[in-house]
């Protein structure tokens, strides 16, 4: 997942290390890290997420994601994915393109620094 900023910010003030739970790709975008092919933050023996109270932008919206072919959609591998409303996809999928919007002018200043 893409972090902004402000999710990395707000992921340091509460005592994380950026260099264990996120990395920059080479186009200079922010991403949470994974591990066994989970977030870093997901606590599988308890099926919780660690920073549910500080968690990203990303999983705050989630699960109302952006597709390149289709725009702003429901995430088909979501166990949940048939409990959203048209307006909650609506609501949710503006502030996804804002955030991306976001996170695409984050990752084009730090390229050019």
């Amino acid at each position: 997942m893409m972090l902004s900023n402000a999710d990395v910010e707000r992921l340091k003030k509460t005592g994380y290390d950026e260099q264990k739970f996120m990395r920059y790709d080479r186009q200079g975008f922010a991403k949470l890290k994974n591990s066994h092919g989970v977030c870093v933050f997901y606590d599988p023996e308890n099926c919780l997420c660690k920073v549910y109270r500080h968690r990203p932008s990303g999983c705050r919206t989630y699960p109302i994601i952006y597709s390149e072919e289709k725009g702003v959609i429901v995430d088909g591998l979501c166990p949940m994915k048939n409990t959203i409303s048209r307006m909650e996809l609506q609501r949710k999928g503006k502030k996804v393109v804002r955030l991306l919007q976001i996170i695409d002018d984050e990752a084009i200043t730090r390229k050019h620094t």
